[in-house]
């Protein structure tokens, strides 16, 4: 019995070791699923923490183009003519007889140079561009006309004479005070066309003469003055950079016609009383000018 007694008692102390060691086993997977579950949630937290990277250089965007603004510049092209000049010497007896013998007037279609500077300001609203500009510029544009008429035919004083005429026509300057409407054609706004009208103004000399050799009659007149007309035109323009344009203009100007009477002296007056002479100028003209602005 005492043997039976021992044996029970070592197995039973058998089985408590095995059951202590069952419970460590246990309490180490309770562990460390803990720890397993304990790390995750703070790998969670650690990855919705903000990081030390540095943040990305920012990306500049250009504001876009506008062509509002003031702007002075420059201009430089040409200058023709389409009026017409034309000299008459009339003789209530005898009519109108040195324009049969100068059929072509004193002529038209001269060209020059045109060139001077600009000012303005212009204000864009979404497409549109309004603007106001003037400009003033120097010309080179003259005409000068010397010619002897044929030996005059019938009879008396003036059988087989000829007269001499001489005329000269100058625009000296020119300038413009115009509104412009234009619109841009382009998506980054830097190419735009556009319609300007307003008023012009010029100023300038003529003269004219006509002489007889053999009678000694000679009339003349030398009147300089100002004149106000209008113009209109078109143009295009191109934004080489924030504040350098380019453009091209074409202009065409009226500044209206003046009629010189020129005054007879006293040989004129006595053999021709009545007798006057008189040129008739037209100030009419095209322009066409490169432009380039500094826009503020």
């Amino acid at each position: 019995m005492l043997l039976a007694a021992g044996r029970a008692r070592v197995a039973y102390g058998v089985a408590n070791q095995n059951g202590d060691k069952q419970m460590i086993k246990n309490w180490l997977k309770g562990v460390a699923i803990a720890a397993l579950m304990a790390a995750g949630a703070v790998a969670a937290q650690a990855a919705d923490l903000p990081t030390r990277k540095e943040a990305p250089a920012p990306i500049f965007v250009p504001p876009p183009f506008t062509w509002t603004g003031f702007y002075i510049g420059l201009n430089a092209g040409g200058i023709i003519t389409s009026g017409s000049r034309h000299v008459t010497l009339f003789d209530p007896v005898g009519g109108d007889f040195l324009n049969s013998s100068f059929p072509g007037g004193i002529g038209n279609g001269q060209s020059g140079f045109i060139g001077g500077g600009q000012a303005g300001y212009n204000w864009q609203t979404g497409a549109f561009v309004l603007g106001v500009v003037t400009d003033f510029d120097g010309t080179t544009l003259s005409k000068t006309f010397n010619s002897t008429s044929a030996p005059f035919g019938g009879s008396g004083p003036f059988f087989g004479d000829a007269l001499n005429v001489n005329a000269k026509a100058s625009l000296d300057w020119l300038g413009t005070t115009r509104g412009k409407v234009g619109f841009v054609v382009t998506p980054d706004n830097r190419l735009q066309i556009y319609g300007t009208g307003g008023v012009a103004y010029g100023g300038g000399s003529a003269h004219f003469s006509a002489y007889d050799n053999n009678n000694g009659i000679f009339f003349g007149g030398s009147p300089s003055s100002t004149r106000v007309g209008w113009t209109i035109g078109a143009g295009v323009e191109y934004a080489l950079t924030n504040n350098i344009t380019i453009g091209a203009e074409y202009l065409y100007a009226d500044l209206g016609s003046t009629k010189i009477l020129a005054n007879p002296n006293s040989a004129a007056a006595f053999f021709f009383p009545n007798t006057y002479a008189s040129a008739k100028i037209d100030y009419n003209a095209s322009i066409f000018r490169a432009l380039v602005n500094y826009k503020f």
